[in-house]
């Protein structure tokens, strides 16, 4: 096994991507890199169409056509990025469980309710502790790489998978904020029946807690139980909605002033969750819930690059949501990698 120094000494960053398992085809191994990042195939609770469980492939295939000269941090791979294999028993299980909510969610849609049913009530019940399981396979893979001084970043899968992780967070930060990119507020309470539904991950996240803020960036679709939390939650959750972001544009105000404005809202050590569906739908077009409107990828680098310029250390990351399709995972791929060399260049404490 070599060491860190004796692949920074070999490795050519000029040559082709090699298909060896890892994102980018960078060299790197658990050991020898900073970063472990960790896909998680999971999308149980979807409820608009699937494939963002093939998302953490996706990437990886794609991540090998990028180039790894990097504007914000050029030698950013040397940091070491590496991708653990995808659990191929939580693929599976994935697959089983979906077919059991897509039953509950067809029984939902036909006005029917899951007490009628007392399968249903059983189905949710194991649904919700299958979902618990993943959750604590994350946390304690995300604690394990913590406690060796590595920092993680998470691709899902639909939203719901990185709440393991945030709760490992909670553990090593006594405080910390959401960035949360998104088109939805994901603010629902165990939507559909689903505890750890993926519009419910943020309202999950509020359990925490030591996660002291959530701003939100690029919401366009949410209901008014979430308009409610959100107005009710003593600027705990701040909502930069994408029609009023829209309007000051409109109106002459720069982006780089408004990204000011939200990182303003954030404590010092900032997690970023970053649902590709907050883009504009098409640059992800087969992400699970597409809404049109949403921001351009450079914008999304422009805000997550003010955290850095600001002072804030950007503490961990997710990119979820990511359709099972070459375009996607192309996206997907640069914004892991971009987020990736971000985080990189903060001194994290």
């Amino acid at each position: 096994m070599s060491t860190k120094s004796e692949i920074l000494a070999h490795y050519d960053p000029n040559g082709i991507g090699i298909d060896n398992g890892n994102l980018l085809g960078l060299p790197f191994d658990y050991e020898s890199a900073d970063i472990i990042v960790f896909g998680v195939p999971w999308e149980v609770t979807v409820s608009y169409r699937a494939g963002t469980a093939q998302g953490p492939q996706a990437i990886l295939d794609a991540s090998r056509q990028l180039d790894v000269f990097d504007f914000d941090n050029p030698e950013g791979w040397k940091q070491g990025i590496f991708m653990a294999e995808i659990p191929q028993q939580i693929q599976q299980q994935n697959e089983r469980s979906r077919q059991d909510a897509q039953k509950i969610i067809d029984h939902l849609e036909q006005g029917g309710a899951i007490a009628d049913s007392p399968n249903l009530s059983q189905l949710l019940e194991q649904i919700n502790q299958d979902c618990q399981a993943v959750n604590q396979w994350l946390f304690a893979q995300a604690k394990a790489a913590m406690n060796q001084g590595k920092r993680v970043a998470v691709i899902g899968g639909d939203h719901s998978v990185p709440l393991g992780y945030l709760q490992a967070l909670a553990e090593q930060y006594p405080e910390y904020g959401i960035l949360h990119v998104d088109a939805h507020a994901d603010l629902r309470e165990a939507y559909e029946g689903f505890q750890y539904s993926h519009a419910s991950i943020m309202f999950n996240a509020l359990q925490i807690p030591q996660i002291t803020k959530i701003v939100q960036v690029g919401i366009r679709d949410l209901c008014h139980d979430e308009v409610q939390l959100i107005e009710t939650s003593d600027r705990r959750i701040v909502a930069h909605y994408d029609p009023v972001l829209k309007q000051k544009l409109y109106a002459g105000i720069s982006w780089i002033e408004l990204c000011q404005q939200m990182i303003a809202e954030l404590p010092q050590h900032v997690y970023i969750s970053f649902d590709i569906d907050g883009l504009d739908p098409k640059l992800c077009p087969n992400t699970g819930t597409p809404v049109p409107g949403g921001l351009e990828l450079e914008q999304v680098f422009c805000l997550c690059r003010e955290v850095v310029r600001s002072g804030r250390q950007i503490i961990g990351f997710d990119v979820v949501e990511v359709g099972n399709a070459e375009w996607d995972g192309n996206v997907g791929a640069r914004a892991v990698y971009k987020l990736c060399n971000l985080m990189g260049l903060c001194a994290v404490t």
